[in-house]
């Protein structure tokens, strides 16, 4: 058992991690608005669909969850968080509350039905899942606009100063600390005692049981967070672009999301990040140099991942970087 000396000790260890976290985007956010000034709704776009590659990342990467019904998670978010802001509900932290609330409500919700299985019938009823709600967006137009989305969502300005500008300079740093703060909350969750035992239900949920691990209350837990980070994404979206539309539950949101942690490599934050802002950017780049054949490149790009870098681009340089340091010593 640690002692009360012990556990300051872990956590003034831990403490570099957070705030490594914390300067890297703090870093790579000034970059994107000194050197991308025309694409920071791009950017903005990038760091909403980023919380939603690290929100998956918590139950596939950390806890061994086969989902392909993320964006519900998402989606459902984003709509609310629109329906809020039309009926008058404006301020932009309390619309990040909302979204917040509302995903933690539909992950508990998708995660008590898709945790019950392990395997095929795991991932079927996540795919079954992020279908319904699909549907059902696109037939509640009354609240969702249907195929033509929901439009008009006008946040006001930011602790009543910073007004959302047709420049997004606003929204894009709006979304750097929101993206800060969340990755800071998330590296310290992850080495918690909770986020530990996840991973070890992960790697052995058998043994887990056997030591006396109520392992499905734990994963419908998880998938609770997983839908809060995935909800702040969902609303960071509604608030910097003013529109929702189908595209936000939809499949291809789920398999992309999917792709972009692979290319990362799952269980890995950091991955997920990087995985995340890679795709992104080069898909931008790609579709817009070759717009008729970008998803030739994209699979190329994939492909080559997968061979060279089977457990994602972040386990692959860092193997790479031991062995440097090892050869660097032996010489």
């Amino acid at each position: 058992m640690r002692t009360p000396s012990d556990q300051m000790s872990l956590a003034t260890r831990s403490f570099p991690v957070e705030l490594a976290g914390l300067g890297v985007v703090a870093v790579l956010g000034l970059i994107g608005y000194l050197l991308f000034p025309d694409d920071l709704a791009f950017l903005t776009r990038l760091i909403s669909l980023t919380l939603l590659v690290l929100s998956l990342d918590l139950v596939t990467g950390y806890c061994g969850v086969a989902t392909l019904g993320q964006a519900a998670l998402f989606g459902v978010s984003a709509y609310v968080v629109g329906n809020a802001c039309l009926a008058g509900i404006t301020n932009p932290i309390v619309l990040l509350v909302i979204g917040l609330v509302s995903g933690t409500f539909t992950g508990l919700v998708s995660g008590a039905l898709i945790t019950r299985f392990r395997g095929l019938p795991q991932l079927v009823l996540s795919i079954a899942f992020g279908q319904l709600i699909a549907a059902l967006c696109n037939k509640l137009s009354a609240w969702t606009g249907g195929s033509d989305g929901l439009s008009g969502i006008s946040p006001a300005p930011v602790l009543g100063l910073f007004s959302f500008d047709m420049y997004s300079r606003t929204a894009y740093v709006f979304s750097v600390v929101v993206l800060a703060v969340v990755l800071t909350v998330l590296l310290r969750f992850v080495r918690s005692p909770f986020g530990l035992l996840c991973r070890g239900i992960r790697d052995d949920d058998l043994r887990a049981r056997a030591l006396g691990v109520s392992v499905y209350p734990r994963l419908v837990a998880m998938y609770g967070v997983s839908g809060a980070v995935a909800g702040i994404g969902g609303a960071l979206m509604a608030i910097t672009t003013g529109v929702v539309g189908l595209d936000s539950v939809g499949f291809e949101r789920s398999a992309e999301t999917l792709v972009m942690l692979v290319l990362g490599g799952a269980g890995h934050l950091w991955g997920a990040l990087v995985g995340a802002v890679i795709f992104q950017i080069f898909e931008h780049i790609v579709s817009a140099t070759n717009p008729f054949h970008w998803m030739t490149l994209v699979g190329l790009l994939l492909v080559l991942i997968v061979v060279f870098a089977p457990k994602g681009l972040v386990h692959g340089v860092a193997v790479a970087w031991s062995r440097l340091r090892s050869r660097g010593e032996q010489a």
